[in-house]
């Protein structure tokens, strides 16, 4: 009996010993060159060293292998000559859980589609938007979806599916009254796209939504349930700074949509970490924004993606109005120095095409350098995730895509990604 004891000990010691030093894989890279975001410059003649899920060392071979070993059984060397090396592009807001209006109208996603078949949908959205490039989304809202984005984040941090890693806000908050669908008879008890609370019922809406697990918590400043229909400010600045509180005492932040003035300024003076749309801002809010760092998401892709499904035809047509406030908006926030990040509002448009944001961010104004730390730098701040991703260094994850060409010089470059690592793991 002590001789079998002896040999299962000596098995599981020998597992133990394998799973321990032999478990963790190290991967080499040797591309031509990297993509410095925070300086806006190209590196050339650099390997990078990945263990696991991290980046351990940035260098030449010889410099790398003096601390190194680089001879282990373990190591997988990908020859990458000729392509061009960045962190994993992030788009800090995106509905995952939307398709393009063209296809379903928003009231019939909300109202007919299935919470199996937005689920379903979700899976694919996930798939084809780490296909192209982008390893990390803010998803802000899953309209009226309940907390299926919560089921989808952990799924993917199971390894269950494929896709980016995600920050959710669950089913976000509105005032009573503002928001849809709506036009439908009174007696029916209509789904509405996010949950309505007001007063001090704010205390613990946010608390309970904190509770089922949302990584940050979305308010509507505004929306449109103005006499005419215009859009027009919700919450009071006394509701909205009891929203920014309670959610601050979790540790979370608040982001705000708002497309008014006056629900910009309310939001900021809240303290939220971002304002999404701003259509309406005026400079002096954009230089409000500026003062208290708040950053700034334009979402130009869906204003111009809903103005084309309404008929617009961009460089035929003259621009509708709510192109023209994009860009009056685009623009004030350039002269106020506020900082942008790559927020896309993708779900009304195609997901898998969030590159379209980049490219029109830089066709309204923003540098390349600035829309590429858009893209990176400033979405790790929004995923809460700064020191993390969003840059090639030694100590972060191995969030990590290749193209050719420099994509400092042309965005097009990033129409075919040639390789995508997400988490020190290979999917493309």
């Amino acid at each position: 009996m002590k001789f079998f004891i002896s040999i299962i000990a000596t098995m599981v010691a020998v597992v133990f010993v394998a799973q321990t030093t032999y478990g963790a894989q190290s991967i080499l890279l040797k591309p031509s060159y990297i993509v410095d975001v925070e300086q806006g410059a190209l590196i050339e003649g650099q390997n990078i060293l990945i263990l696991d899920n991290k980046i351990i060392a940035i260098g030449s071979e010889e410099e790398i292998s003096k601390n190194n070993d680089l001879s282990e059984n373990n190591l997988k060397i990908i020859d990458m000559r000729g392509l061009t090396i960045m962190p994993g592009l992030i788009d800090a807001h995106s509905h995952i859980l939307l398709h393009p209006y063209n296809e379903t109208s928003w009231n019939g996603q909300v109202l007919k589609e299935s919470r199996a078949e937005r689920v379903a949908r979700g899976v694919t959205h996930l798939k084809a938007t780490l296909e192209a490039g982008f390893t990390s989304l803010r998803d802000l809202g899953s309209e009226g979806a309940g907390y299926a984005d919560i089921g989808l984040r952990d799924a993917l941090d199971k390894g269950v599916i494929e896709g980016p890693r995600l920050i959710v806000a669950g089913r976000a908050i509105v005032a009573t009254g503002s928001y849809g669908p709506k036009g439908y008879d009174l007696s029916h008890d209509i789904t509405l796209g996010a949950e309505a609370a007001d007063g001090n019922d704010l205390i613990r809406v946010v608390r309970d939504q904190i509770g089922k697990g949302v990584d940050v918590v979305k308010v509507y400043a505004d929306y449109r349930w103005g006499p005419k229909g215009e859009a027009k400010p919700t919450f009071s600045a006394d509701e909205f700074k009891l929203i920014v509180d309670v959610a601050a005492s979790s540790g979370r932040r608040v982001v705000a949509h708002a497309a008014t003035d006056q629900g910009m300024r309310r939001a900021i003076l809240a303290g939220v970490q971002s304002i999404e749309h701003g259509d309406m801002g005026t400079l002096d809010t954009f230089k409000l924004m500026k003062k208290h760092d708040v950053i700034y998401c334009p979402t130009v892709t869906v204003t111009e993606a809903i103005s084309q499904y309404n008929g617009w035809k961009k460089g035929q047509d003259p621009d509708p109005r709510g192109v023209i406030n994009k860009h009056d908006a685009v623009t004030s926030a350039l002269k106020a120095g506020v900082t942008f990040c790559n927020g896309s509002d993708v779900g009304p448009y195609t997901h898998g095409d969030n590159l379209r944001e980049l490219k029109l961010m830089h066709d309204y104004g923003l540098s390349i350098k600035k829309t590429l730390q858009a893209a990176t730098m400033v979405g790790a701040e929004l995923m809460n995730l700064q020191g993390e991703i969003g840059q090639v260094k030694v100590g972060y994850l191995a969030d990590l895509i290749a193209v050719k060409g420099n994509p400092l010089q042309d965005l097009n470059s990033l129409n075919d990604i040639k390789f995508v690592m997400k988490d020190g793991h290979i999917y493309k």
